[in-house]
């Protein structure tokens, strides 16, 4: 572990070495991403291998996340659609105990792992699905969300099961822990282990670039162009909104998961409420479309000349963006739900697949109608794939937003910021809670990883680092592999656990604790 902790010190320390010894961006971009290409390379080639299916090249990722979905789904008896009612009531605070163990409630873990997934994927993302693939793209993304909801069931059940409550009465939980403790109980200890240091790796990579650089980066490159582009007095001293930022981030994170989740249960409704209020003015104002628009959706869903290869190339494209949405089978979303107060872990994984259904069948479906029903779908790739970046994608609903509220624009760019800064310090605490897995609980190591989480904040803002940020997505994707794989494994004791707790639940048992 020593080793370990030496290489992503140093692997940590090289962009900020590099940042010391020149002052001209471009080449410390280009020496920074000479590093991380390579690596990036191998990681993406195995994290997004390609299969064949029906002509049409498929990352394997994809298969593996939307197959564990339909099979979850299927094993816990559609808990998805069954425990649904239910779940809406522990949010609400019906079930909570304030005796408990745990560190948050219901509702703010819920919107802390929210904020993990919730951010530029609903915004550009969608506009990407609708633009290659068409309206019917949609529907898919609405189906892939339901079966992620079970998903997000089974692994934050599993997250609540196997946690350690420290003495502090901190929590530490998520796929590392139940992956070494779970798999050790079936008797296949040694693979657990291994599963859980792999998850835990991929997580901290992951942290630090998908989870931070490739975040500030674009709330970055917002803040710009909205204050003027580059003739903005912040067109050249990016590295000040990041160190602000990174301020901003640091005062939040030191506080662990109560600061966070108390940041977090005021901006994600924030953010969220203000996004759908636009999409229904919108909406309002289209009314009459809003039929047709439904209509081009179910239609396109199963079309033969679709924009993207027809009925297949919708399906994969819809299934994909929702897929990369709402990080169901990923696993991060554990690590926030597993410091829920509450002494019955499948409360907290019930409450769980609401993430997906706010995150792709409201958020990203609001998104979808918004495009199509303004007519802005049809404008194509050229809005999706601006210099191989998801800004196209943003610049394409914006647009859209902007045909009916002319100052809306404005208002998405604050939204991608705050959906930028809630993105981070959830995987902040994701990453240290990976962090200390690896290299033990103690203040000494959690203010190391902070530190470097911190300073990685300015080194997003201030470069272009191609390489770094598609690290980072390879290796937010790389989790799913031990994850899932784990998931199989311990399906049967969250089955037994499911029935137990809603015998409970019906026999009027558990309402006894209701405040």
């Amino acid at each position: 572990m020593k080793k370990l902790f030496s290489l992503f010190l140093s692997l940590s320390l090289t962009p900020l070495f590099l940042f010391s010894q020149e002052s001209s961006g471009g080449s410390i971009d280009e020496a920074i991403n000479s590093v991380f290409e390579p690596v990036t390379e191998f990681i993406s080639y195995y994290v997004f291998y390609q299969v064949s299916l029906g002509g049409f090249s498929i990352p394997f990722v994809l298969i593996w996340l939307i197959f564990g979905a339909i099979f979850f789904t299927v094993y816990m008896g559609f808990v998805n659609i069954t425990a649904f009612k239910h779940a809406i009531d522990v949010v609400r605070g019906k079930y909570d105990d304030p005796d408990d163990s745990g560190e948050v409630s219901h509702f703010q873990a819920l919107t802390a792992a929210l904020s993990g997934t919730v951010g530029v994927g609903n915004i550009a993302g969608v506009a990407i699905a609708v633009s290659l693939g068409g309206p019917g793209a949609t529907f898919w993304m609405i189906v892939a969300g339901i079966f992620g909801m079970s998903s997000k069931f089974v692994e934050c059940s599993l997250g609540v099961m196997y946690r350690n409550v420290n003495d502090d009465g901190s929590v530490s939980g998520g796929p590392m822990y139940y992956l070494d403790k779970g798999l050790k109980e079936k008797g296949y200890g040694t693979l657990g282990k291994i599963l859980g240091t792999l998850f835990a790796i991929a997580c901290i990579g992951g942290s630090f670039g998908g989870g931070n650089m490739v975040q500030i980066n674009q709330a970055t490159q917002q803040f710009i162009e909205v204050t003027g582009g580059e003739a903005s007095f912040m067109a050249d001293k990016g590295w000040l909104f990041g160190v602000i930022m990174a301020g901003i981030v640091a005062t939040i994170i030191i506080g662990g998961i109560k600061s966070i989740a108390k940041v977090t249960d005021k901006i994600v409704p924030f953010m969220v409420g203000i996004y759908i209020l636009g999409a229904l003015i919108v909406l309002g104002y289209h009314i009459a479309d809003i039929p047709a628009a439904f209509g081009q959706i179910f239609s396109g869903a199963f079309s033969a000349e679709a924009m993207y290869g027809g009925f297949v190339g919708v399906l994969i494209v819809g299934f994909q963006r929702a897929a990369f949405s709402n990080e169901a089978g990923i696993g991060s979303a554990s690590i926030a739900h597993s410091a829920v107060k509450t002494n019955e872990p499948i409360s907290e994984g019930v409450v769980a697949l609401l993430e997906p259904f706010i995150d792709t069948v409201v958020i990203c479906t609001m998104t979808a109608l918004v495009i199509v029903i303004t007519n802005y779908g049809g404008q194509g790739a050229e809005f999706a794939f601006n210099n191989g970046e998801e800004l196209g994608g943003i610049t394409l609903t914006s647009s859209a937003f902007e045909s009916v509220i002319s100052w809306f624009p404005v208002v998405l760019s604050g939204a991608v910021i705050l959906f930028a800064l809630s993105t981070m310090i959830s995987w902040s605490y994701y990453g240290l809670k990976a962090w200390t897995y690896l290299f033990g609980e103690s203040r000494a190591m959690d203010t190391t990883y902070k530190i470097i989480f911190c300073l990685f904040v300015i080194v997003g803002a201030t470069m272009s680092l191609g390489s770094v940020f598609a690290f980072g997505d390879a290796m937010i994707f790389a989790m799913c592999f031990p994850n899932v794989l784990g998931l199989y494994f311990l399906l049967p004791n969250v089955r037994n656990a499911y029935r137990e707790y809603m015998r409970k639940v019906k026999s009027g048992e558990l309402k006894m604790k209701s405040h």
